[in-house]
């Protein structure tokens, strides 16, 4: 059964509006551009007297035996040979600096825009389809960049320029010469059509190879648990094979195409050489017309050997323009984060600090306590008949309302797919309800710019993700609201210090991809670390401790219990023995608010709650059965 694969979804050869979107990426270059352009065209010109200067060698030196004019066209030729390599590498070196500076341009448009588009983008999009538009794709239009300005106006020059010369010398050896160009026009046309399809499969064969292992890298420990090497190898090898044949179905039809022209070319000179050596022994033309004649009709294929090549790049080009560019115009989401080239008037409030609430006495600049007792005002969430879906009408929330008040602890706890991580997803504006609304600080979410609503929420999620980078850099992430000393004191009020302090480096101790040589409790504790530097006035903690084990937790429990306290937080429970100390638990099933109330309360009512926790202690704590209960 054959899938649809949007990579093999492709357009006509060439499309003017792709065309001057891409031209539209060299505008800051266009002066370097037309210097370029002036370069190709006077090397183009300095080749086209190769053949003119062989002429005059010919007929006035050395028909005429005067070594003295032989000496000069000599000495002119090779002169025109520096001057032409001078002018190529010239040439070569601006388009290749233009071209750089547009993969760069373009990748980073790219980048930006993927970073403002909404989360549920990201759940149907493979991860090495996107690679492939940021890196092989881009790397395509380079390249077209880069030799389009040679073909325009270097190539059509030369041509032109041939044509002009040949008239010059002999109309009736321009004719012959002409006759072989319907053939050419014929094959290349043929070629055309058939490389078309085939450079496009090479581009989508090229991102299901990156899709896969990128699919595959990633769950590379799954893969080995659950024995699924060799299956895996018969699938990369078949998608590594189609590959394989797609480029060489593509080297097949340039094997044959070259050849072609070349053999074009040649039945082209052997009607010169046929017809014009006929005129040099009984028309008086000279030899040396004969032979200028011969080298302009090889430099005139030459061209349109290169244009027929580059018609190809030409082909490969358009077919990732296409690709990119449906990616740059798929909407933003509504809720990005306004990035610095488009909010150069907020830099006012880009800079500003932001007011965020303190809890514990001794914090570095930046934290404040807002009360005498040290109590802070904290944030108020209100989730008012709020549904959602993500797909049409199979609703994950199902009107769901309740209200965590300043300073309150709610813990949100149910079986799974009750919506638990939804609730956290809708609060952090990843997604959007379809009914109802949600408010903080009695504003809409919508009402709120997203940078200044995520500054305020620290989320610590199950699954923890670390950058590529240093401890100290992972905890302060760049932002220059957190200092070093900031983030080493939220270390030490969750004991992540005492992970750090076992590192080779310490702070400065490297941290490689996701983490991989920490383990889920370490990841964990660096994970609240880094919240905690942030200050956040609304604390989100969606099954924070389920990767940690009972040592582990007895350590960040206490650190919890103070940095809890007075602060608005959102807590979805896996253990239920780590909500005991809340001040509301939500029981949500199916969607659906069932229950609401204390611990104390809802154990007392023998509802949904107390069943979730028999299940969960029925086997003692960390059981298996309670945790696929309550997960």
């Amino acid at each position: 059964m054959s899938v649809y694969d949007p990579e093999e979804d492709v357009g006509r050869a060439y499309e003017h509006r792709l065309a001057v979107r891409m031209l539209a990426y060299l505008k800051p270059y266009r002066g370097q551009v037309a210097f370029a352009v002036i370069v190709t065209l006077a090397a183009a010109g300095v080749q086209l007297a190769y053949p003119w200067l062989t002429k005059e060698a010919i007929d006035l030196g050395i028909r005429h035996r005067d070594t003295y004019v032989l000496d000069r066209i000599a000495l002119a030729y090779l002169s025109a040979l520096l001057m032409g390599m001078g002018l190529g590498y010239l040439q070569t070196q601006i388009m290749q600096r233009v071209g750089q500076s547009l993969m760069r341009d373009l990748r980073a448009h790219l980048f930006r825009h993927l970073q403002r588009l909404p989360v549920s983008y990201f759940d149907r999009q493979p991860v090495g389809r996107l690679m492939t538009r940021v890196t092989n794709d881009v790397e395509v239009l380079n390249e077209m960049f880069t030799a389009g300005v040679d073909a325009l106006f270097g190539d059509l020059f030369i041509l032109i320029g041939i044509v002009v010369a040949m008239a010059q010398l002999n109309v009736e050896l321009l004719v012959v010469t002409f006759s072989v160009l319907p053939l050419m026009v014929l094959v290349t046309l043929t070629f055309r059509v058939r490389v078309r399809r085939v450079f496009r499969d090479v581009r989508s064969c090229v991102a299901r190879l990156n899709a896969f292992l990128n699919e595959n890298l990633g769950g590379m420990s799954t893969v080995q648990l659950l024995g699924r090497e060799s299956r895996n190898l018969e699938e990369f090898r078949d998608i590594n094979a189609a590959h394989r044949d797609a480029n060489l179905l593509a080297n097949r039809y340039h094997a044959v195409f070259f050849p072609l022209l070349e053999l074009v070319s040649a039945m082209a000179l052997a009607l010169i050489v046929w017809y014009g050596g006929r005129q040099v022994m009984w028309t008086g033309i000279t030899l040396g017309t004969l032979v200028a004649f011969i080298q302009y009709t090889q430099r005139f294929f030459r061209p349109l050997s290169d244009l027929s090549e580059k018609y190809g790049i030409l082909q490969q080009a358009m077919a990732s323009a296409e690709r990119i560019f449906e990616l740059l115009d798929t909407p933003v989401d509504a809720a990005a984060v306004r990035l610095p080239a488009a909010r150069a008037a907020d830099a006012r409030l880009e800079t500003a600090p932001v007011a965020t609430p303190g809890l514990l006495p001794g914090i570095p600049r930046g934290y404040h306590v807002d009360d005498a007792d040290g109590a802070v005002s904290g944030t108020r969430v209100e989730f008012d008949h709020v549904w959602f879906a993500y797909s049409g009408e199979r609703w994950v929330l199902e009107d769901v309302s309740f209200t965590l008040e300043p300073g309150e602890r709610v813990a949100v706890v149910g079986p799974t797919g009750s919506g638990k991580t939804t609730l956290t997803s809708l609060l952090l504006r990843f997604y959007a309800p379809q009914r109802g609304e949600i408010r903080v600080n009695g504003r809409s979410l919508g009402d709120w710019d997203p940078e200044a609503l995520r500054r305020r929420i620290g989320l610590v999620l199950q699954d923890v993700f670390l950058f590529s980078g240093t401890v100290e850099e992972n905890l302060t992430l760049g932002d220059p609201n957190v200092s070093p000393e900031q983030a080493r004191f939220a270390a030490v009020e969750v004991h992540a210090d005492a992970v750090v302090k076992r590192l080779p480096g310490g702070y400065g101790a490297p941290i490689r991809e996701r983490g991989a040589t920490l383990s889920a409790g370490e990841k964990q504790l660096l994970a609240f670390a880094r919240t905690l530097a942030r200050d956040p006035g609304l604390l989100v903690l969606d099954e924070a401790t389920s990767s940690v084990d009972t040592h582990t937790e007895r350590l960040i429990r206490s650190a919890l219990r103070r940095l809890l306290a007075g602060r608005t937080s959102l807590v979805i429970a896996h253990r239920l023995s780590t909500i005991h100390d809340v001040d509301r638990i939500v029981v949500l099933h199916h969607g659906r608010v069932r229950e609401t109330g204390s611990h104390a309360q809802l154990m007392a009512a023998g509802g949904l709650y107390h069943r979730l926790v028999q299940l969960q202690y029925l086997g003692g704590e960390d059981s298996e059965p309670a945790a696929a209960a309550t997960s």
